[in-house]
């Protein structure tokens, strides 16, 4: 009785962990998306805080990655899902890396494109090439998924349901990097916007109509 408590206690502490560092994850992101906002107010030095900010947002992703591990060791109790999938674990292997393969690359592709921007934002920087002349946000629709592909892994119906909560928040670290974009590169940059998908290659129709507006 005392070691099923126990394991209930670690459980609720997991997922709190994985909420909390969801939340730091989310809020340091949104604060690194914003140097050219942050340099009206403390100067040149704002690019650097944020390069400060990423590196922070990432350790806390990690963790609540971590955390999605613990949670196939320490599932919620009283959740009324089975603590795994029905089929074969295999099967939830292939979804894992039909999902994770195409997802990675289009990540690494973005990774390589952006350069050190990735992680440390440059006032100097121009607009990026490859992948970003066809989506702009090739880094966060590759990671975004990767959720749903460690679910997968873990072979869990809760965190495959749990990973929708992470279309907001990558969404939410889109919308606020986009908002800097705009202030850091002026016009290039929403005409930019206007040919280049958000997440989504646009078709060449569409990209000619919002030429001849």
């Amino acid at each position: 009785m005392s070691y099923s408590l126990q394991e209930d206690e670690i459980a609720w502490l997991n997922f709190f962990v994985l909420l909390v560092s969801s939340a730091i994850f989310l809020h340091f992101y949104v604060l690194s998306a914003q140097p050219a906002s942050l340099e009206k107010r403390v100067g040149p030095r704002a690019y650097d805080l944020c390069a400060r900010y990423r590196f922070v947002s990432s350790i806390f992703m990690f963790v609540a990655m971590g955390s999605y591990i613990a949670y196939y060791f320490y599932p919620l109790p009283g959740v009324p899902l089975p603590r795994t999938f029905p089929w074969p674990w295999w099967m939830s292997a292939l979804a894992a890396a039909f999902i994770g393969i195409p997802c990675s690359y289009l990540m690494w592709l973005g990774v390589k494109d952006a350069g050190e921007e990735t992680m440390h934002p440059k006032k100097d920087h121009a607009l990026y090439g490859g992948i970003y002349t066809l989506i702009r946000h090739p880094q966060g629709a590759g990671e975004m998924p990767l959720w749903w592909s460690i679910a997968f892994l873990l072979n869990s119906p809760f965190l495959v349901i749990f990973s929708f909560v992470y279309v907001p928040v990558w969404l939410l670290m889109l919308l606020a990097e986009e908002r800097d974009l705009v202030i850091r590169y002026g016009k290039p940059y929403v005409e930019y916007q206007k040919r280049t998908g958000f997440i989504f290659p646009k078709r060449k129709d569409e990209t000619k109509q919002k030429k001849a507006r």
